[in-house]
């Protein structure tokens, strides 16, 4: 099987596949190569550019990429090959899963994901902003370490639970109950969203590494360190939904 090199595909390629920023490397190179099959730039039953040049292009690992192209895999949108013909190519949709994207598409569609994205963003990071700007006490310190230590090695049943208990404990201590309450309205369309989309044990790996970060510039009371890896963090995940659901 020959590789995909339609030159209008080729110049669609460049345009989506970009270098990604370091923060999150893994959930943005997955967003942009399931767009790349979203739009059809690589058609089903041809392959996708070598490793190394996807590698090179969206500047991450190899090892990084590997991982994106499993999710993939496991997904049933493609199949590893080997051989001297061999490489990563594009699956034939199925009847089940046209099913299943024509249920998640309905599930979706009255949901504006770039308004709920962007709203959440500014609510978190203003939150873990006021949060590490705030004087807390000893109980409230030690309520925050026992929300991040609940979320570590975490069942994956029980992850996401314990996940929105710590960005809604994040939410509370920072002292508006308005601002509490709009988190937990906007929280609970995320996850309605997040329940569309696989569980990835690679993006929670990230997703913990960030929290303990996130948690750890809180304590110390550095605003700005909290808010920054807070945007990195709704960055991750924005991502994501945009990836499985743009």
């Amino acid at each position: 099987m020959r590789a995909f090199s339609n030159a209008a595909a080729g110049d669609g390629l460049r345009t989506v596949l970009r270098p990604v920023r370091a923060g999150n490397g893994f959930e943005e190179a997955l967003e942009q190569i399931l767009q790349v099959l979203r739009l059809g730039l690589v058609p089903p039953g041809e392959r996708l550019p070598a490793e190394r040049k996807l590698a090179e292009r969206l500047r991450i690992s190899r090892v990084t990429l590997r991982d994106v192209l499993k999710v993939l895999a496991d997904e049933g949108l493609v199949e590893s090959r080997r051989g001297r013909y061999g490489g990563t190519f594009v699956r034939e949709r199925t009847p089940a899963r046209r099913d299943a994207q024509e249920e998640l598409r309905r599930r979706t569609e009255r949901t504006d994901l770039e308004d709920v994205l962007r709203f959440r963003e500014v609510l978190e990071t203003g939150a873990a902003e006021l949060c590490a700007g705030t004087e807390m006490t000893t109980g409230q310190r030690a309520r925050l370490r026992a929300a991040l230590e609940a979320t570590q090695d975490a069942p994956l049943g029980d992850y996401r639970r314990l996940d929105t208990l710590l960005h809604l404990t994040l939410a509370e201590l920072a002292g508006s109950p308005r601002l509490a309450a709009q988190y937990a309205a906007v929280r609970a369309t995320v996850n309605d969203l997040l329940d569309c989309i696989p569980l990835l044990v690679r993006n929670l790996e990230h997703s913990q590494a960030q929290h303990a970060a996130l948690v750890g510039a809180v304590l110390d009371g550095d605003p700005d360190a909290a808010r920054e890896m807070m945007r990195e963090h709704c960055a991750g995940t924005a991502a994501l939904l945009r990836g499985f659901l743009g």
